[in-house]
């Protein structure tokens, strides 16, 4: 029996309307759709009625399977001839594990495609009136990721990202936003520099905290902000704050 086709899939960063449509075609032809926890739930109605649905969900110290049984499951599936859509939020590749689950099936001889999506963070900043690049802001923009799935909270290097970035999103950083804010400050980055942080971006609960570097941790923590939830630092958080601005403006002049 020739083995089926895995499809490694970007659901987008919340909003079931941010799927692509390529992606969305998977998602309806697929024998078995492999998910994951920040995926919206309601892109499921769109597969077969006969489609095996699996949940392969990871929050934070807690994950419903391994990733060893993930990849398992999915070889598995595959060789029996199905065809399968690994379907993760945001774009799998990444912070998505995407191009580990690559190398497993092309180990095996089995067939893939990348199926890219919105990542979460450009869907929630956008989202959230908060431009990664503008013009006089910023020029250059960094994913980071908050956490190490080593452990290893050396991995990355704050003292260089306080300056060779004008943007810096981080990923999966809330539970570390006290350390990584004072890992700025501490290598040069000035504790007045704007932050943001986007709780469920894009998603009907979507909460956005404003504050400074300085300030951000503690205003998140007053207000109970959890995961998923993006940090973002540099001068073009200020852009959101004008737009706003704008807009009551407008809308008294023409109210």
């Amino acid at each position: 029996m020739r083995p089926g086709k895995v499809y490694i899939v970007g659901a987008g960063p919340g909003d079931p309307e941010l799927i692509t449509l390529k992606a969305l075609r998977r998602i309806q032809e697929a024998d078995v759709i492999m998910y994951d926890r920040l995926v919206n739930e309601e892109l499921l109605s769109y597969a077969k009625k006969d489609a095996l649905l699996v949940y392969c969900g990871k929050a934070p110290g807690r994950h419903s399977l391994p990733q060893e049984r993930i990849n398992e499951n999915m070889v598995a599936f595959a060789l029996d001839g199905h065809h399968v859509v690994r379907l993760k939020g945001g774009d799998p590749l990444i912070f998505g594990r995407g191009g580990e689950e690559a190398c497993e099936l092309a180990a095996r001889g089995i067939p893939f495609e990348f199926v890219p999506g919105v990542t979460s963070a450009v869907g929630a900043s956008s989202s959230a009136g908060i431009p990664l690049t503008h013009r006089g802001a910023s020029t250059s923009v960094a994913f980071v990721s908050g956490t190490s799935c080593h452990g290893n909270e050396q991995s990355v290097r704050w003292d260089l990202l306080a300056h060779s970035v004008d943007t810096l999103v981080v990923y999966m950083g809330v539970s570390r936003m006290e350390g990584i804010c004072k890992e700025m400050i501490a290598h040069g980055k000035p504790p007045w520099t704007p932050a943001a942080v986007v709780e469920q971006g894009t998603r009907a609960e979507e909460r956005i905290v404003t504050g400074t570097l300085g300030t951000i941790y503690r205003i998140s923590h007053r207000m109970n902000v959890k995961n998923p939830a993006l940090l973002i630092i540099g001068e073009v958080v200020r852009v959101r704050e004008q737009l706003l601005k704008l807009a009551a403006e407008a809308q008294e002049q023409t109210g």
